[in-house]
């Protein structure tokens, strides 16, 4: 992760968090540990539970506890009840600044410790679900501190969601299916940026693609790239492995599973477990319950002799059968949620949500083209001031 690693250094120098206790809700990943030693060398004191407890790698929450000086609130396989002790463990430290994975530290922030606050200097949010709940609360006037959009700068689409996710969640199928994609039919639920670049790497993989969406501009972008477009229920008929990746509930229920062919594959890449109803799927099956056959994969047999495969349990498929984003991809995710944490600490964001500041996101992308050995072009001033001009260009 060079890129993390050389604002690190910087953090080291300038000390820019100096005294700030962060309270961060990640992924409990290795690649989440280069973030927190970013944060600890810039001077703050740090306090992490985790997002997904199915993702937590214990020996890097261990690690980072006796090892590096953090605090740190995860097992792996948290259940709900000690989840949320452990959230209300970091919100016991009083964060000034908060990095979420899904807005549950802003929200039980504004639901549970009010008090707090009114010493907070703001938030980042890495998710395009913790956006959806961070600004349902702005809509209610309820919002009182300012959070950084880290999900919706470019850097993060291009790298976190479509290469990232696009990668990782076939990574995921194929590890606990070992099925041969090609010539097979995956039906893509949510044509956002994950969606887009689980689509296109299905695509590369030999399998023919099917898009569902609810929204007609990025319905009509799939189509024009060259993707099948149809409702759920009509591609229920015809996919062999379903992929989710809307960050809605419901999204597959007991209509599409009546529908779906034998040996049909279930996984969610959304943030929550509520995209492929587990009560329809159980009801539809004959005893009632689903069966692992494999680690990681149950089998719902169903009274037709139909049988369907959920994978994970329904839980983000990539973080919980998989390693998640490799680390070249989480480099300038956390390089910008670093960034942002000292923009934060700066001051100067009213409450509301904010894009990332145009000076991070180049920061970070010239960064990682260094680290890649990469060089680009420049504009002349000539360019510069033609770009700046509204006068039509001499001839």
């Amino acid at each position: 992760m060079p890129v993390l690693r050389s604002i690190r250094e910087r953090f080291a120098r300038e000390r820019p968090l100096a005294g700030v206790v962060v309270g961060a809700c990640l992924h409990v990943t290795s690649e989440t540990a280069n973030l927190v030693r970013a944060l600890q060398a810039g001077g703050a004191e740090v306090v992490l539970c985790a997002s997904n407890p199915f993702a937590t790698q214990d020996d890097v929450a261990a690690a980072l506890v006796g090892d590096h000086g953090a605090e740190v609130h995860a097992v792996r396989g948290d259940g709900a009840d000690v989840w949320a002790d452990r959230l209300a463990a970091v919100l016991a430290r009083a964060p000034r600044i908060t990095l979420d994975d899904g807005a549950d530290l802003l929200g039980a922030l504004h639901a549970a410790r009010p008090d707090l606050l009114a010493g907070m200097l703001g938030g980042t949010e890495e998710t395009t679900t913790g956006l959806v709940r961070v600004r349902a609360l702005a809509a209610e006037g309820r919002l009182a501190v300012p959070v950084l959009a880290v999900n919706e700068a470019r850097a993060e689409r291009a790298f976190n969601d479509r290469f990232g996710a696009g990668q990782s969640v076939l990574d995921a199928i194929l590890r606990t299916t070992n099925v041969l994609l090609a010539g097979q039919t995956v039906v893509v639920l949510g044509y956002g940026a994950t969606g887009r670049g689980v689509a296109l790497r299905a695509h590369g993989l030999g399998a023919s693609v099917i898009v569902c969406e609810v929204d007609p501009l990025r319905a009509l972008e799939a189509r024009m790239e060259g993707f099948a477009v149809l409702p759920a229920l009509a591609a229920a008929e015809r996919g062999d492995v379903f992929i989710t990746v809307t960050g809605m509930r419901d999204v597959l229920t007991g209509d599409h599973f009546a529908r779906m062919k034998d040996g049909a594959i279930l996984a969610n890449a959304g943030h929550f477990d509520v995209e492929i109803s587990r009560g329809d799927l159980a009801a539809a099956a004959r005893d009632g319950r689903g069966r692992e056959i494999l680690p990681l994969v149950e089998r719902y047999e169903l009274p037709d002799g139909r049988a369907l495969h959920l994978l994970a349990g329904g839980r983000v498929v990539n973080l919980a059968a998989a390693a998640g984003h490799p680390a070249a991809v989480m480099d300038v995710s956390f390089a910008l949620q670093a960034l942002a944490a000292e923009a934060l600490a700066r001051g100067g964001f009213s409450p509301g949500v904010h894009a990332v500041p145009e000076a991070i996101e180049r920061e970070v992308a010239t960064r990682k083209l260094a680290a890649l050995g990469v060089a680009i072009d420049a504009l002349t001033p000539a360019q510069a001031a033609y770009l700046s001009s509204w006068a039509p260009p001499g001839r």
